[in-house]
């Protein structure tokens, strides 16, 4: 069980770094912020150093796990929406972070009560850089 485990935190830990990621460029480049850009950059960070410096999990472990080649759902297709613009697609990754941390979350509580509080005030982080960043998008 552990090996599915480590499977949803390593798809989860991809998710959020991708997403933030995302946001960070657009931030940087789109809304042209330094501070949301830099506190998106920690916490994309810190995400990756909540399982380096686990003792319970690692890096290693999650990484071992990782089976895309099995992963049968990794090419679903979804259909695009109209009037997509980079607002809207900050706001499509932004969520998926939150979602994805709340995930890495719950499932570190099994392993490790300590990564999951971190997973905890790192989701709380993204909401406040969140806020201000649907305020900075509105304004520009």
């Amino acid at each position: 069980m552990e090996h599915k485990l480590f499977q949803i935190i390593d798809a989860n830990l991809n998710r959020t770094r991708e997403g933030l990621r995302v946001c960070e460029d657009i931030a940087r480049f789109a809304i042209a912020d330094k501070a949301i850009t830099e506190s998106l950059k920690r916490i994309r960070h810190a995400a990756t150093q909540v399982l380096l410096r686990s003792g319970n999990m690692s890096l290693k472990k999650v990484l071992q796990a990782r089976a895309t080649k099995k992963d049968a759902l990794k090419f679903v297709d979804f259909k695009k929406r109209r009037g997509t613009d980079i607002a809207d697609i900050f706001m499509s990754n932004i969520e998926r972070v939150k979602e994805s941390l709340r995930v890495l979350e719950e499932c570190s509580k099994i392993v490790d009560e300590g990564v999951s509080r971190k997973y905890r005030q790192l989701r709380f982080n993204t909401y406040d850089v969140e806020k201000r960043s649907v305020e900075k998008i509105k304004a520009s």
